[in-house]
């Protein structure tokens, strides 16, 4: 897996997490370069009435921004057109128009939906996808947002999270340990199409107390 370590400040600052972000307001006008998933079936996918490619297109492009892995690309544009990106000069459009690309639902599994605990005065609800690292690209942190990346295995992000060697968010934590007895990417992907299939639940963690010490308290979901 790919794990992007945030600046310190930001949420989740100084913790390794995945690639993300949030949706533009100008996300909606790249819809039409969205190719291998039609819209109404994307908003099925997300439980949604209508606007669930904008999450697909917000994926590709954060991803992008963050790690200089463009998704659909044989080659991705360099930094110039990755920082334009980023400060507003170029439109997510207007990028994939320049260079005839289009967004690759079809390469994005969708497979959980988690909630920040009502109790946190700063809340998010936050969509995971999985993909494959595309042939012949390379990891490019953007040395703003992202300061250092590393490549771990399950089992060695979990073991690093219980010692204490990185500090990864406990969303996270519990989305590595979902993957758990999946050894490939098609594997995975298969795994997620499975819960796309059953519906994604929304995942909403609250925060409580047990004998004096905090602690999350997890909602019962299926598998």
């Amino acid at each position: 897996m790919l794990l992007v370590r945030r600046r310190a400040g930001d949420a989740f600052g100084d913790s390794y997490t995945f690639p993300g972000g949030v949706l533009d307001p100008d996300e909606a006008e790249a819809r039409s370069m969205c190719s291998g998933l039609a819209s109404d079936e994307a908003d099925a996918l997300l439980g949604v009435e209508s606007g669930a490619l904008d999450y697909y297109g917000a994926v590709v492009r954060e991803l992008f921004e963050e790690t200089g892995v463009l998704l659909g690309a044989q080659a991705p544009p360099g930094d110039e057109y990755r920082n334009r990106l980023h400060d507003g000069e170029l439109s997510w459009k207007e990028l994939l128009d320049e260079f005839g690309l289009t967004i690759p639902c079809n390469e994005l599994q969708y497979f959980a939906h988690w909630i920040t605990p009502s109790a946190l005065p700063k809340r998010w609800s936050t969509r995971f996808f999985l993909a494959a690292m595309p042939v012949g690209q390379a990891v490019r942190p953007d040395g703003n947002e992202i300061t250092d990346y590393c490549w771990a295995t399950v089992a060695k992000a979990i073991a690093s999270a219980r010692s204490g060697e990185r500090e990864i968010p406990f969303p996270t934590q519990r989305t590595i340990e979902s993957f758990q007895g999946k050894d490939s990417v098609a594997a995975l992907m298969d795994w997620a199409r499975r819960r796309q299939a059953a519906g994604i639940p929304a995942i909403q963690p609250e925060l409580g107390s047990d004998e004096g010490k905090r602690r999350i308290f997890m909602p019962e979901i299926g598998d």
